[in-house]
């Protein structure tokens, strides 16, 4: 926030800021309406615009790395810490690939 607005909320009382809070709430809804209501005139089959949560989300992969100890990793999301710990002593990534490339 800039100054002026620390300066004003700093002075606002707590019943004016819970107004000021379901003002802004409202504005907020009244816009999010208005956003929708573009989008469906500029995309009237929904294109292109998210519905719902993915369609892969939760689906399992087979591991594309193998660990020393045998832990494995798809390759998706953070690395493990153990690929980590090794790619730090100077191990290449594609050394721990299950399937390697002929």
């Amino acid at each position: 926030m800039t100054m002026l607005y620390k300066d004003v909320l700093k002075d606002i009382s707590l019943v004016d800021a819970l107004k000021l809070r379901v003002e802004l709430d409202n504005r907020l809804q009244e816009m999010r309406a208005e956003l929708n209501q573009y989008w469906d005139k500029v995309f009237p089959n929904g294109g292109g615009r998210p519905i719902g949560p993915s369609s892969l989300k939760g689906v399992k992969v087979a591991p594309k790395y193998r660990g020393p100890k045998g832990e494995t990793w798809a390759g998706r999301g953070a690395k493990p810490r153990w690929l980590v710990a090794a790619m730090k002593k100077g191990k290449k990534l594609d050394s721990f690939l299950i399937n390697k490339p002929a």
